[in-house]
């Protein structure tokens, strides 16, 4: 078989054994939800609810403000009694709102389908996804609805569907291409109706041939849609790693997928466009896994949006022991949490549970100067001189290395020798770089 893939990577440990073979099941359904009012790139949403207020499923409770905003709707029926800041998965501290379940599950007169989802106009089709909430859930949670709108002099001419899933421990999309392959080709006709494209593709790594065959078989019928199998290697679903193995196009340095006519989709973005346009439910679950050697039973579940990650991890079983960390997401690119009281958001892939090792962390040493990072870096990018100028606080000399380039995927610091935090010193040089922009502003 011919496999492609891109330059640099690394192939760390996958993990995929705990929780592969495992269905997707739905999660209880928790007392209260704790629905963050910032979970998209871009200002957080405004609460259209006071406390006391009744709420139905599927209600909208916070409405975006500009262009690149996604509206926040109610996963459960209930009574909103609070609105307190809390804890997110990202981070940082954001006001919640807070929804007591009274588990009659009744459903707002606004979730209803279309008469006719195939006679959609794209322009429909892009106000259904916004009202519906949809932002990408391969992580980066960008407001689906804008890529779908067209730029003057611009087109796509393919559409990319990610179901690489290259993060250790991680199977939820894996899951999702055997469990819902139709539902994933659905979406992308749709987004390629809104694109006004003609070739989509659907990537997966070798190490999913299930998926591979399960995808091939959903689109035997379909003559502009065909399924590329990529070398297993990570980060093989970064967007623009992904669209150099499918196409062979690289984006140029700070330019978007749309400069190579690309548009890439998560496949469970797919899946949930299909479904908001077929049914009008709203973004208020998705499926994640919740794996790693400190949880007792490792599983994947379709998760109502606002529950804690602390109710999901009993839900497991618990924990095996003592927990060295909480990671709300994949171990690569991922965040570390500070306790389990925090909520799923929509781009919550997966929450990974380590336990505390017996063996003291490794001490940091000088560089060697090895180039492994270098070697590993799939940006072209030469970590060691980028935390070289972050150290001093050379920002300008950063930027004008591409710092901005970095993708955060993790791969130089998997194999620096000399265990440097290289990553979190360049997101510091990151950070200072857009601060002294809007500072010029």
């Amino acid at each position: 078989m011919n496999t492609s893939t891109f330059k640099g990577g690394i192939h760390p440990e996958g993990h995929k054994e705990l929780t592969c073979g495992i269905k997707t099941s739905t999660a209880r359904v928790p007392d209260k939800v704790y629905i963050p009012l910032s979970q998209h790139i871009g200002a957080p949403c405004v609460p259209l609810v006071t406390v006391g207020e009744k709420v139905a499923k599927g209600e909208k409770i916070g409405d975006g403000k500009g262009f690149v905003s996604s509206p926040i709707h109610a996963s459960v029926s209930g009574t909103v009694v609070a609105i307190e800041v809390m804890e997110h998965p990202g981070g940082t501290f954001v006001p919640c709102i807070v929804i007591e379940n009274d588990r009659l599950e009744t459903w707002h007169e606004s979730v209803r389908p279309p008469a006719d989802p195939e006679a959609l106009s794209p322009a429909e089709l892009r106000s259904i996804i916004f009202n519906g909430g949809i932002v990408g859930k391969g992580g980066a949670t960008f407001p689906t609805h804008v890529k779908y709108n067209p730029v003057e002099g611009s087109k796509f001419d393919t559409v990319i569907l990610n179901g690489v899933e290259c993060e250790p421990y991680l199977t939820g999309d894996h899951r999702r291409m055997l469990e819902k392959p139709d539902r994933i080709v659905a979406g992308l006709k749709y987004i390629m109706k809104m694109a006004d494209c003609n070739r989509g593709i659907i990537a997966i790594e070798d190490n999913k041939m299930d998926a591979v065959a399960s995808m091939e078989k959903a689109v035997a019928d379909e003559s502009a849609i065909h399924v590329v199998v990529l070398k297993e290697k990570y980060p093989q679903g970064a967007e623009k790693q992904l669209i150099y193995a499918c196409t062979g196009r690289e984006v140029p340095i700070g330019g978007l997928p749309l400069a190579v006519g690309v548009l890439v989709n998560n496949v469970g973005t797919a899946s949930s466009i299909a479904d908001v346009v077929e049914t009008g439910v709203p973004f208020i679950e998705r499926s994640l896994t919740i794996s790693g050697d400190g949880i007792a039973q490792p599983c994947n579940y379709q998760v109502r949006i606002g529950t804690l990650f602390s109710e999901l991890i009993s839900e497991c079983g618990g924990y095996t022991g003592a927990v060295e960390r909480i990671i709300s997401g994949g171990p690569m690119m991922g965040k570390t949490v500070f306790s389990a009281a925090v909520p799923v958001v929509k781009g919550t892939s997966g929450i990974v549970v380590m336990k505390k090792s017996t063996a003291p962390p490794p001490p940091e040493f000088a560089c060697v100067r090895c180039a492994k990072c270098i070697d590993a870096c799939p940006a072209y990018l030469e970590p060691t001189s980028l935390v070289k100028r972050a150290k001093r606080s050379l920002w300008h000399e950063a930027e004008a290395e591409n710092v901005m380039s970095c993708i955060e995927c993790g791969s130089c610091a998997y194999v620096c020798p000399s265990q440097i935090p290289l990553i979190q010193f360049i997101r510091r040089a990151k950070q200072a770089v857009l601060a002294a922009k809007a500072k010029r502003q």
